[in-house]
């Protein structure tokens, strides 16, 4: 049972691993893409990234574009963030002690940082709404609900995890 506990996290390592550099590679774009598009030729603003396209955008207001663009990278970098804190956990995770005070701290920083990324999302959201009705329509998604939802569980199995860890301290105190 143990060596199918060890293959799966390994998998999971991997996986997240690659995650992790893609969604870097996906930051950088985005943020090459919109200094192109800023500085060096507005018609990149018609693809920053795997077709997403605000050129309309761009041309009604720079300063509106820039302001989504923050966002957009913002929440991207949190993402990578995110991704980053599990390849952390997977670095630092002892077999022999898995319920320690730094995989602790790093499930809870998981869990505060992905409240902070749905709350940016939401934000993102309404300021989509304001630009609706303005007469702008942006093609993106900003997944907040998604990200406060994910905050909730994590916030939830970091409590079990101190929990654990208690547990944990006290049977070695009694041994």
């Amino acid at each position: 049972m143990e060596t199918k506990t060890k293959l799966i996290l390994t998998i999971m390592n991997v996986i997240f691993w690659i995650v992790f550099i893609g969604l870097c590679i996906k930051t950088g774009a985005l943020v090459i893409s919109f200094f192109v598009s800023l500085f060096v030729n507005p018609e990149g603003a018609k693809d920053i990234y795997l077709g997403l396209d605000l050129h309309s955008l761009l041309k009604a207001s720079q300063n509106q574009y820039v302001s989504v663009m923050s966002l957009v990278i913002f929440l991207s970098g949190m993402k990578t963030y995110l991704a980053y804190l599990v390849v952390k956990i997977f670095s630092q995770f002892d077999y022999a002690t898995p319920f320690n005070a730094t995989n602790a701290a790093l499930i809870s920083k998981i869990s505060h940082t992905a409240l902070g990324t749905g709350i940016v999302g939401l934000v993102a959201e309404s300021y989509s709404k304001v630009l609706l009705k303005s007469g702008i329509a942006l093609p993106l998604h900003w997944e907040s609900s998604e990200f406060l939802f994910l905050a909730g569980i994590i916030f939830i199995i970091a409590q079990v995890f101190k929990r654990g860890i208690e547990l944990q301290t006290e049977n070695e105190l009694t041994v």
